[in-house]
C-alpha cells in the first residue's frame, strides 16, 4: 500500500500550480538578458522535484521489510522546498494585487514572498538539525487534599512519543534523553505511549539504552496507537498480535511495568496512591481498546473504584480519553497523556502558545483542569513528545518535552 492515489494527485496539481505561477513571476522580472537562463534553471529544478515526489508516492510504506525512514526523509525535503513556494506564491499574489489597486508597478510582493520563503526554508531545516535534539523540561506542580501526607513532594517525571524507529540504529539522542531523565531525580518515570513507528523491531537498537531509566519507584508504560503493529501489512494476513506481544515482552525486559488496563499501588510507609494505565482509546481509525472500569474495577462493576478517596493517576496516550470518559465516570486527580505532538509544530511567546493541532485536539498540549461529578479536581497534562513521526522534525517551539510534576497536600 502507498500514499492514497487522491493525494498524491492533489499534491502535484497543486505543486504544478505553483510552479507555473512562479515561472511565468521569473519571466516577469527577471532581467531581458538573463530571463532565459533563469527559467531553465528553475524548469530543470522543478523537474527534479517532480521526479523526487513521484519516487516517494510510490514507495512501499507499509511492508514489514522496508524502512519508512527514505519516505520520511524524502517527503519533508520535498515539502521544504514547495511549502515556501506556496508561501512565495501568495504573498507574491497578494502584491499584485495591491499593484492592481494602485496602479503602479512594483516588485515589493516578489521581494517580500521571497524573503519569507527562504526564512521558511531555514526554519523547516532548523527543525531538523537543532529542535529536535533540543530537550525542553517543563515543571508543573500540582496540590490535593486527596493526597497523602507521606506523599507530599512526590515527583512524577513524564515523556511520551519516543518513536524511536525515527532514529534508525542511532541511539545517541535516546542516550541522552535517558540521562535527561535520569537527572530529574524523579520517585517515579511515566511514559505515556509509541514507543515505535510500526513494529517491535524498531526497539532493538535502544534496548540498552532504555534499560538505563532508573526511578525509586519505578517506570511504567503504557502502549500508544503506534505500538499495536497497525502500520504494517502483514505477510499472509498475518495477526499483528504477535508483534505487539513481543513488544510488551521487550517493554517489561527492560526493567518497565507496563500498564495495559492495569493498576499498581505506589506505597510510602502506611500510605498509597493509584497509578492506574490503560491501552490505547482511540477515534477511528484507531482500535479502541482502552478499558477504564477494567483497568480499576470495584467488586460490583458499577465504577465506584473510580470515584474512591485514593489519589489516583492515570495514564492515557489518547487526551481524548480524558476528556470523553475519565471526566464522565471517575473523579481521577491526574491523567498524563500525550499523542499529538503539537503536529511537531508549535508557536510560543511569553504564556501564549499555538499549534495547528488545536484544530484537532482541543487538549494538545500543556496543563487542562476539570471538576468531577463529586466536585473533585481532575488534572489532564498533555506532554508533546519527544520523538517525530511523519517528518524527521520539530519546528518552531515544539521541542522535545520532558515534564516534571511535583506533588504537594493542599494546606
Amino acid at each position: 500500500m502507498r500514499i492514497p492515489i487522491m493525494t498524491a494527485v492533489l499534491l502535484m496539481l497543486m505543486s504544478l500550480a505553483v510552479d507555473v505561477y512562479i515561472f511565468f513571476d521569473i519571466r516577469s522580472f527577471a532581467a531581458r538578458a538573463r530571463r532565459h537562463l533563469y527559467c531553465w534553471i528553475y524548469g530543470v529544478s522543478c523537474v527534479l522535484c517532480w521526479a523526487l515526489a513521484i519516487v516517494t508516492l510510490n514507495m512501499p510504506i507499509r511492508s514489514p521489510e522496508a524502512s519508512i525512514l527514505p519516505v520520511m526523509w524524502m517527503l519533508f525535503t520535498y515539502l521544504s522546498i514547495y511549502i515556501p513556494k506556496f508561501i512565495y506564491a501568495l504573498i507574491s499574489i497578494v502584491g499584485r494585487i495591491v499593484n492592481a489597486i494602485r496602479r503602479k508597478r512594483s516588485r515589493g510582493g516578489a521581494v517580500t514572498g521571497a524573503v519569507v520563503a527562504v526564512l521558511t526554508f531555514c526554519v523547516m531545516w532548523w527543525g531538523v538539525i537543532f529542535t529536535r535534539r533540543d530537550i525542553e523540561v517543563n515543571n508543573v506542580e500540582l496540590y490535593s487534599d486527596k493526597l497523602p501526607a507521606s506523599f507530599d513532594g512526590f515527583r512524577v517525571t513524564q515523556f511520551s512519543d519516543a518513536h524511536v524507529g525515527t532514529w534508525g540504529n542511532d541511539t545517541t539522542f535516546i542516550s541522552q534523553l535517558v540521562d535527561s531523565l535520569n537527572a530529574q531525580e524523579a520517585d517515579v518515570i511515566v511514559f505515556t505511549g509509541d514507543i515505535v513507528n510500526r513494529q517491535s523491531s524498531e526497539l532493538d537498537p535502544f534496548i540498552p539504552v532504555l534499560k538505563r531509566l532508573h526511578a525509586p519507584h519505578g517506570v511504567y508504560a503504557i502502549f500508544g496507537n503506534h505500538d499495536y503493529a497497525g502500520y504494517v501489512d502483514w505477510p499472509g494476513g498475518g495477526d499483528a498480535n504477535e508483534d505487539v506481544a513481543k513488544l510488551a515482552a521487550k517493554i517489561e525486559g527492560m526493567g518497565w511495568k507496563l500498564l495495559a488496563n492495569k493498576t499498581h499501588f505506589i506505597r510510602s510507609g502506611n500510605d498509597s496512591i493509584v497509578m492506574i494505565g490503560v491501552e490505547n482509546w482511540g477515534e477511528p481509525p484507531f482500535n479502541t481498546l482502552g478499558d477504564l472500569g477494567k483497568s480499576y474495577p470495584d467488586s460490583l462493576g458499577r465504577h465506584r473504584g473510580l470515584n474512591d478517596d485514593m489519589y489516583k493517576i492515570l495514564l492515557t496516550h489518547n487526551p481524548q480519553h480524558w476528556k470523553m470518559v475519565a471526566t464522565d465516570i471517575s473523579n481521577i486527580d491526574l491523567s498524563l497523556s500525550g499523542h499529538t505532538h503539537a503536529m511537531q509544530m508549535m508557536l510560543e511567546a511569553g504564556d501564549w502558545k499555538w499549534s495547528p493541532s488545536v484544530y484537532r485536539y482541543p487538549e494538545w498540549g500543556g496543563l487542562y483542569k476539570a471538576t468531577a461529578k463529586d466536585g473533585n479536581p481532575m488534572n489532564l497534562y498533555v506532554n508533546i513528545g519527544v520523538g517525530e513521526v511523519g517528518f524527521p522534525a520539530r519546528i518552531g517551539a515544539a521541542r522535545p518535552e520532558i515534564t516534571n510534576i511535583v506533588l504537594h497536600t493542599k494546606k
